[in-house]
């Protein structure tokens, strides 16, 4: 592929790309380019986003040459008192997860996952910690701690402070100059380009995922960090997103529960599926209907079935039929490569027993 087709895949996962001619340059520049993300090990669900679309995105990104490496940032977890503050239950949580991904066909030929816990016995890992400590104030790194899922009402435990920086430090210390975070991970990242040309590094580029809603309603409130909050789904609770180990009979009835107002396209959770999952997978899509309600319809792109949907051509509940139908067929053989996987099945059952907190 040349740049501009590069560059246009890329946008294919980039809700937000700054900046888009920072990243022609870097890309005309040749030579290995390494772009990151970090995940948290926070919970024993894991959900359709982090599982399969994280996928999706990982392997766009790796066939535009690009090389990912993810930050199993299992410290942070710790420092953001996730299961309990237990770091070994958050590893073994990490551990699991990066099975699931091997099972989502992730192209781990380019990807490399690096572990936290390992860059903590480094002392330089630790000085660029603290010189973006040093030239921040307490304030401004409170106005990112929606990082952790938080907002800046919440009363901070002190290593929750610590995160913000920790996370900056991330990019530099991998030598990143790409992250690629979901919308939510937005201001630590500005941070990063704030600070580093001050600290003797670069302006990282930021690509920024759409962040797929939850199942349910949107949410009243017009606040948009806490709407944005409330929208994401929630591995706490199983009613907002399909879960990567969800059978045929749980994904059907979540679908058929889920919010989708005839004829409406704008936070739609079904239609967002549609878009970002199922038509990432397959090249048509069949929506199977009687004849007396019009018959079969067929879909060879996303924005033909928006239409449809909003002329009111085609039902809610057959496209839920259609969703529920099309998402297990992408599952179900996750399903068993996990089953069949001795270690990804032990840790299963472990992490199953470990208390989750927020």
């Amino acid at each position: 592929m040349n740049v501009e087709e590069r560059i246009n895949l890329i946008k294919e996962v980039g809700k937000e790309v700054v900046k888009e001619d920072e990243l022609k340059e870097l890309l005309e520049k040749g030579g290995e380019i390494i772009a990151y993300d970090g995940f948290e090990p926070s919970g024993t669900n894991i959900h359709i986003a982090q599982g399969l679309l994280r996928a999706i995105n990982v392997n766009k990104l790796t066939k535009a040459g690009i090389k990912f490496k993810f930050w199993v940032a299992d410290w942070h977890a710790w420092a953001n008192n996730k299961m309990e503050g237990n770091l070994e239950h958050i590893q073994k949580v990490g551990k699991y997860l990066i099975e699931v991904w091997k099972a989502c066909d992730m192209d781990l030929k380019n990807v490399e996952f690096v572990w936290a816990n390992d860059a903590m016995k480094d002392p330089e890992y630790w000085k660029i910690v603290m010189n973006i400590a040093r030239t921040n104030t307490v304030k401004r790194i409170t106005r990112c701690s929606q990082i952790m899922g938080r907002s800046e009402s919440d009363s901070l435990q002190a290593s929750q402070i610590f995160y913000p920086c920790m996370q900056c430090a991330d990019i530099f210390y991998l030598n990143a100059k790409i992250t690629q975070l979901g919308m939510d991970q937005r201001k630590v990242n500005v941070l990063a380009r704030e600070v580093g040309e001050k600290l003797g590094y670069y302006k990282p580029i930021i690509i920024s995922h759409h962040m797929l809603m939850g199942l349910g309603e949107p949410p009243k409130t017009d606040n948009v960090e806490d709407r944005a909050r409330e929208m994401k789904m929630s591995k706490s609770n199983p009613d907002s997103a399909i879960f990567m180990d969800d059978d045929e009979e749980t994904i059907k009835k979540k679908i058929k529960k889920a919010y989708c107002p005839e004829g409406i396209i704008e936070e739609n959770p079904i239609l967002e599926y549609n878009k970002y999952i199922l038509f990432e997978k397959f090249e048509t899509i069949k929506i199977e209907r009687p004849k007396k309600f019009g018959g079969n319809l067929e879909f060879d792109n996303y924005k033909d079935l928006e239409t449809a949907f909003q002329k009111k051509e085609l039902h809610p509940m057959d496209l839920k039929i259609s969703t529920s139908q099309y998402l297990n067929r992408l599952i179900e053989p996750i399903r068993k490569k996990l089953e069949n996987n001795k270690e990804a099945k032990k840790l299963k059952e472990e992490i199953m027993s470990f208390k989750v907190t927020r």
